[in-house]
């Protein structure tokens, strides 16, 4: 089954990202499963502030994961990441099951912000623009 890794890991550290998408995509690996793709987004605002582990995150570091793994991989990579305190916020997304469903998604995630609906990291919609 093909899934998506949508993750965002608290803000500061490039080498946490790397760290947490490494060992992600090891622990995959090692159960059979094959890495189609990993995309760095880079730092966001959150839709909402989080609070994880005793601390409040306004912005995270979000990267894509595509992968191909059995149910019992997706649930194990779930249950690695929850115990994870550098998580801010995680979810896995099922594409598909059916090779004519999924022969044609590739390993990349491109963003499209042309609208600048997530805003900058100063906290401006750029979605609203004020007048100036």
């Amino acid at each position: 089954m093909l899934y998506e890794l949508i993750a965002v890991v608290r803000p500061g550290s490039l080498h946490e990202v790397k760290e947490i998408a490494r060992m992600t995509g090891l622990q995959i690996l090692y159960s059979g499963g094959v890495i189609r793709g990993i995309t760095n987004w880079g730092p966001f605002r959150l839709p909402k502030p989080v609070t994880k582990h005793q601390t409040k995150y306004s912005t995270g570091h979000h990267f894509i994961m595509r992968f191909d793994s059995s149910s019992q991989v997706q649930n194990s990579v779930l249950r690695t990441l929850k115990l994870d305190p550098r998580m801010v916020r995680f979810s896995v997304v099922k594409l598909g099951d059916k090779l004519e469903e999924i022969k044609d998604v590739g390993g990349k995630v491109e963003w499209n912000n042309v609208n600048g609906v997530m805003g900058d990291m100063t906290g401006r919609n750029l979605a609203f623009p004020t007048g100036g």
